[in-house]
């Protein structure tokens, strides 16, 4: 009986070594690459002076031409990312100041994502490599209900998100294969479409406590916050959502007719390449003409 135990408590160990040993190379994996995601080009890339950062959704991600910024003399980067929510873009802003950044202007995509104060799973997970190594990064995931075992629980954020984080992840991380989030500063023009099917705002935003958090940042590192919403194209339902946007956040600038015509669109919600060009140039003629 006394072997069996020796024998149970020493495999038990090797099993919690392994686990440690694991989590130590993943983690190393996505601390030493930038190439990946735009997450880990936050963390990862040396410190920049930011004339201009990019935070939102797709709705930043393929309407904010970076290239129209940095044509201009002005240092840029659009950290909008696909599926994100204000939850994601609040964290990506604590990041980058905590990395030594510094920022001049912020701009940000604040439409639909008010309709909730959710998080993207999707989006989040990415930070989880972070987790012991970023006090913001743990500061804002204290939130998830399962904070505990992911952050005192050797390896198992590795082993519950796989598909996210996992073995491909890390395996790509090694041989420093580029992720298609960084190509064009972090802008993805989108294709044109014949076919423009219609889109329902019949829905109500709220106070939203990231969205609020970001207000406060830019105002405490004295950051100019450009909040905008975007375009949306000619067949929406519910567009007095916009409105009601506007009567909670009135500093809010709404840019959703500034564009409508269905051939700068991709989606209903989602605008062309050649549509992005013009509502980028608007922001650039009314933010950064002077």
């Amino acid at each position: 009986m006394k072997n069996f135990i020796k024998y149970l408590l020493s495999l038990m160990f090797l099993i919690v070594m392994l686990a440690y040993g694991l989590d130590y190379i993943y983690t190393v994996s996505f601390k030493e690459s930038n190439y990946r995601s735009k997450v880990g080009y936050a963390y990862n890339e040396k410190p920049k002076a930011y004339d201009v950062v990019i935070l939102g959704s797709s709705r930043a991600d393929n309407h904010l031409v970076t290239k129209m910024f940095t044509d201009k003399k002005m240092v840029a980067f659009n950290f909008g990312m696909q599926g994100a929510k204000l939850f994601e873009s609040d964290l990506v802003l604590k990041l980058l100041l905590e990395k030594k950044n510094t920022i001049k202007n912020v701009i940000i995509d604040v439409d639909v994502t008010l309709r909730t104060d959710k998080k993207s799973e999707a989006i989040y997970l990415k930070f989880l490599p972070y987790l012991h190594r970023s006090d913001s990064v743990k500061r804002h995931l204290e939130c998830l209900s399962d904070f505990n075992l992911l952050y005192n629980v050797p390896f198992y954020k590795y082993m519950k998100y796989d598909t996210k984080i996992g073995f491909r992840e890390v395996v790509m991380n090694f041989l420093n294969k580029r992720g298609n989030e960084l190509d064009n500063g972090g802008y993805h023009g989108l294709p044109n479409n014949s076919e423009i099917s219609g889109e329902n705002l019949k829905t109500e935003p709220i106070r939203n406590k990231y969205y609020e958090e970001i207000k406060e940042i830019c105002k405490k590192r004295n950051i100019n916050l450009i909040a905008v919403m975007t375009p949306m194209c000619e067949n929406v339902k519910g567009m007095d959502y916009f409105d009601k946007v506007k009567k909670i956040y009135p500093e809010i600038y709404n840019y959703e007719n500034v564009v409508v015509e269905d051939k700068y669109f991709s989606s209903c919600g989602h605008m062309n390449d050649e549509g992005a060009r013009i509502f980028t140039q608007r922001i650039i003629t009314d933010f950064f003409s002077k």
